[in-house]
């Protein structure tokens, strides 16, 4: 009897076990799409690093079955979409039938991992020669982002506008700068942005149209002075990998949020304190410039 219950409590402990690391692999994801696609790649290694690129923590999660060539991802569809996902894979080395990795991606991977790709026909228009996969609807995994570069520039300039807005402590403009700032943060088409931009614009864009809206929404210019902050830190995060078209000055307040400080972006290296005005107007430093 006691060696019986000595296999029943080991049993039981493995069944613990097993349960936990189930567990640890289930994601939780709000507002959770579940779709099926084609990833191209040959063994462990391929799933590994496909599963890696195409998961963010809460975000997405991707399982790849290296006989079936199919990957089953659940993504939240209020941050991302497949797309980005695709995106992410394709630069990490692997096609999908939507997405094709760039070259030079594909020959750095592990000779066991250079699966067989589709057969490519190269088209010419001018002096350009254009690769293609024989497969309809394929798009480059990393397309040309002029429009959206633009798109982030015009987030910069109503940034600023704000910010100068600001500085003259004038609510009521502050608000109809915000509104257009709201806009252009509205008008940005992520999957369309390079990888670097794109990886910074998902963890950030909730909290600009939050911010924004905040700021928007009173004339009250010490609430707007409230968000402006996290909003700085965010353009700041964004403007280190899409850089303006002029140097901007990343320039702190020791005085600002209750003698914590805070910081703001500036066109200008002469220091204009957005957050307390005419009050304190050179009160600050340049911390760095960006280039």
């Amino acid at each position: 009897m006691k060696s019986i219950s000595k296999i029943l409590v080991a049993f039981t402990f493995l069944l613990s076990l097993v349960a936990c690391n189930a567990q640890k692999n289930t994601i939780t994801v709000k507002n959770a799409q579940t779709e099926t696609v084609k990833i191209y790649g040959n063994c462990g290694m391929c799933k590994a690093t496909i599963e890696k690129a195409g998961n963010v923590k809460k975000v997405a999660k991707v399982s790849w079955n290296k006989d079936t060539k199919i990957a089953s991802i659940t993504y939240d569809v209020k941050k991302t979409n497949q797309d980005e996902i695709l995106k992410r894979i394709a630069l990490a080395g692997y096609d999908s039938d939507k997405y094709t990795a760039p070259d030079v991606v594909y020959a750095k991977l592990a000779t066991c991992c250079q699966y067989e790709r589709a057969k490519k026909t190269v088209a010419k228009t001018g002096n350009t020669e254009i690769k293609k996969q024989n497969t309809e609807n394929v798009t480059p995994a990393m397309p040309t982002e002029t429009t959206e570069v633009n798109a982030i520039t015009a987030v910069f300039d109503n940034y600023f506008a704000l910010k100068d807005a600001l500085v003259q402590t004038d609510g009521a403009v502050a608000s109809t700068k915000s509104a257009n700032l709201l806009k252009t943060v509205k008008a940005v088409k992520m999957e369309k942005l390079a990888m670097e931009v794109h990886t910074v614009w998902m963890k950030i864009w909730n909290d600009l149209q939050e911010d924004a809206e905040h700021i928007t929404n009173t004339k009250d210019a010490a609430h707007q002075r409230d968000h402006f902050m996290r909003l700085s830190k965010n353009i700041y995060a964004l403007m280190k990998v899409c850089k303006y078209e002029q140097p901007v000055y990343y320039q702190f307040c020791p005085m600002a949020n209750d003698g914590k400080g805070a910081n703001w972006l500036s066109k200008e290296s002469v220091v204009k304190n957005p957050y307390y005005g005419s009050q304190m107007l050179s009160c600050g430093k340049t911390i760095e410039t960006i280039k």
